[in-house]
């Protein structure tokens, strides 16, 4: 659980970087990358409070 977690806050700062480089830039090749990073955070994140869900009905 815990390397899920780390993951997570990887993928959440990775996110935010590019948003950052992003408004730095205005070269939109970050803005994807960004929106892609946060869209799989999302998922992990899904996935992880589905765990802790299934943990605590099991």
């Amino acid at each position: 659980m815990l390397l899920l977690r780390f993951v997570l806050v990887l993928l959440l700062i990775g996110s935010g970087v590019c948003f950052a480089a992003y408004a730095v830039t205005r070269n939109t090749r970050y803005l994807r990358w960004g929106w892609m990073v946060l869209k799989v955070a999302l998922a992990a994140a899904l996935g992880f409070f589905g765990i802790l869900f299934l943990e605590r009905i099991l």
